[in-house]
């Protein structure tokens, strides 16, 4: 394990905004700042990063933690990895012994595989670099190509030799295991043949997840047989599923937040040429058709998506359905047309870099003029297919969401299109109202017997214990260390012995209560157990905990969602806090929480009754009754304390 001086520096030096900028972009809002949530499809931002508490949380989907939280979640990593993730990025030295360094083939296999990519990287760039072969064949394509030395060191770029099992003999002599090679795709096994390389006798592109770490490649073969396929891509695997990968992510990522848009083109090349000309906010789809995951990847650093097309109007037509996809999503969509025969690879190894920046910013145009033109130029005059092509951009704009965009573009295709504006509006109209219909889910008929509806009650009935208990531990997390005004006179401004920690746990303990919700239960013992030895934890304890569920839990109950507006604070208008109502909220919470834990011990104690297999065991009978009158008793003294309110 790593020890615990480490960990804290490793705490210490993590701060949660470094850590989330390279997935999110993040705007300020009062002291905190917020964008779009990197776990969940989400078109209004709900993500809160906190600098000041070290923390993120989410009030979509509810995730919420410290900077290790945020990577384990994000790369789907264990907390050792986040750990060793970022010390490596704030330059912090761990130092493991021989008995901490796991063999390969007892990792996790997303670990195995991605030691097995990392390998394959390094093979490759040394192929390439250092081989006869390598350098002959593959340095001199690249070079052909004018990437530079610098750009392929960048991009990772490398070769696989054409012997056929050159790269998967050289993996299993260094020790790695043969089943995360075929998981990786990297080397093929069947039962004919030896293990053999995939990507024999290719120049080798790495694909990178937003880390930048080696989850894929695409290899290019350097032979003119028909027969072999010119590009070949690693299989989808644990760790690769190119519908959510972007080609360059990693490498574009900070540029596109920097310039809030993307480029995103076709092909591998089309990146790198792009990138050495100085356009680096460049991606592509691998020369898959863009899906809605590598769209809202995009999303979590821009708005923006600028899609760049070749001359070729056959390829256009079929990718047109990208445009549509990133409608949906929200997403502000332009285009730019190339001009024949160039593709975005050669048109940048042709042209300066101000001379590419200045056609990108003349020759974009907006969705709706470039569909225009290009279906009305085979529609021609024939009414028929003018009919079709209105029904297409029409039934594009009905997909966005936003109502002030749509009424703008369906302004302009009026005029573009020559059709009444208010027939447009209804044909949109009817188009969302189709799909809204569509879409429309069929209530659940679920019958319920009594035995289910005894099971949901009995289940809401936890919950709302569940509700108490979370109350009581978001007030000891905010507020654990306040000490508690005596609750005897309320005018007096005598402070008790008591801080809110103490007193929650002096209540809770002397009645032998537990709490119901296991993570919840954790929090409170681990307070006893400090309380008990003299001290007293605070929030940050909580938050950096080892338990990843303990301290997802603690984030989330000290994140405040709401804040005080700047108008407010500019008129001085008087807002009684939580902090200043501590002395009647913390003894009325103490007395619902002891009324719910009574209210289920009679359910309980009622369901004995009527399950009781024999009536004339009259001693038991008698012996739960009395139980029951007795809590029964405890619950009307807890209704006087709790000003007389009824407790149902």
């Amino acid at each position: 394990m790593i020890d615990q001086t480490t960990i804290d520096r490793i705490f210490d030096a993590s701060q949660i905004m470094d850590v989330v900028q390279d997935y999110v972009t993040l705007k300020r809002r009062g002291v905190n700042y917020i964008g779009l949530c990197p776990f969940h499809n989400e078109k209004t931002p709900s993500f809160s990063v906190s600098p000041s508490r070290n923390i993120y949380k989410c009030f979509g989907c509810g995730k919420g933690g410290n900077p290790v939280n945020f990577i384990m979640e994000h790369e789907k990593i264990n907390f050792y990895e986040a750990l060793k993730y970022l010390a490596a990025r704030y330059h912090i030295d761990i130092v493991e012994s021989h008995r901490e360094d796991e063999d390969i083939q007892q990792k996790s296999e997303r670990e195995s595989m991605l030691l097995v990519t990392n390998f394959a990287t390094k093979a490759f760039v040394n192929n390439l670099l250092k081989e006869d072969e390598g350098r002959t064949i593959g340095l001199s394509y690249f070079k052909e190509r004018g990437f530079r030395d610098d750009t392929i060191e960048k991009f990772q770029l490398g070769y696989c030799l054409e012997q056929r099992n050159d790269f998967t003999g050289k993996a299993l002599k260094e020790g790695y295991n043969l089943e995360f090679l075929v998981k990786t795709g990297l080397t093929i096994q069947n039962e004919n043949y030896p293990p053999f390389d995939r990507f024999s006798g290719r120049v080798m592109f790495p694909i990178h997840n937003l880390t930048g770490k080696v989850i894929a490649f695409g290899g290019r073969v350097m032979k003119t047989d028909r027969k072999i396929a010119k590009y070949l891509n690693s299989p989808e695997s644990e760790i690769y599923h190119k519908s959510n990968v972007l080609y360059g992510i990693f490498q574009a990522k900070q540029s596109i937040i920097k310039e809030n848009k993307c480029y995103l083109v076709e092909g591998y090349t089309d990146v790198i040429s792009m990138h050495q000309a100085g356009i680096e906010n460049v991606v592509a789809s691998s020369g898959t058709s863009l899906t809605v995951e590598q769209i809202r990847l995009i999303r979590r650093f821009s708005n923006n998506i600028t899609i760049l097309y070749d001359g070729d109007p056959a390829g256009i037509k079929a990718s047109l359905r990208g445009i549509d996809l990133v409608l949906e999503e929200g997403m502000n969509v332009r285009v730019i047309l190339l001009p024949a025969p160039e593709d975005p690879d050669s048109f940048a190894r042709k042209h300066s870099s101000s001379e590419i920046t200045d056609y990108l910013r003349t020759a974009e145009t907006d969705f709706i003029h470039f569909k225009t033109n290009l279906l009305l130029a085979d529609a021609q005059n024939d009414p028929v297919k003018r009919g079709y092509v209105i029904s297409d951009i029409v039934k594009s704009i009905s997909i966005i969401p936003d109502a002030i965009v749509r009424s703008l573009f369906l302004h302009e295709c009026s005029g573009l299109l020559q059709v009444s504006e208010q027939i447009l509006y209804s044909e949109v109209s009817n188009q969302r109202r189709a799909a809204f219909s569509k879409n429309l889910t069929k209530p659940d008929n679920t019958a319920f017997t009594p035995e289910v509806n005894n099971k949901v009650a009995s289940n809401f009935e936890i919950n709302e214990l569940e509700v108490v208990e979370k109350e009581i531990i978001r007030i000891m997390l905010n507020f654990g260390s306040f000490p508690m005004l005596n609750g005897d006179n309320e005018d007096t401004e005598i402070e008790s012995e008591f801080t809110v920690q103490e007193f929650f746990v002096r209540e809770i303990s002397q009645d032998e209560l537990e709490f119901s919700n296991v993570v919840y239960r954790k929090i409170f013992q681990e307070y006893q157990h400090f309380i008990s030895n003299g001290d007293m934890p605070d929030s940050k304890y909580f938050i950096y905990h080892n338990d990843s569920e303990i301290c997802k839990t603690a984030a989330d109950l000290v994140t405040e969602k709401y804040e005080l507006s700047k108008r407010y604070r500019k008129l001085a208008i008087f807002v009684e806090t939580e902090e200043m109502r501590l002395k009647s909220i913390v003894p009325e919470i103490i007395l619902i929480y002891k009324s719910k834990r009574i209210m289920l011990m009679i359910k309980e104690i009622q369901d004995q009754l009527l399950n009781a297999q024999s009536v004339s065991d009259f001693d038991t009978l008698n012996a739960l009754q009395q139980k029951i009158i007795v809590l029964n008793n405890f619950k009307r003294e807890l209704s006087k304390n709790l000003r007389n309110r009824i407790i149902m």
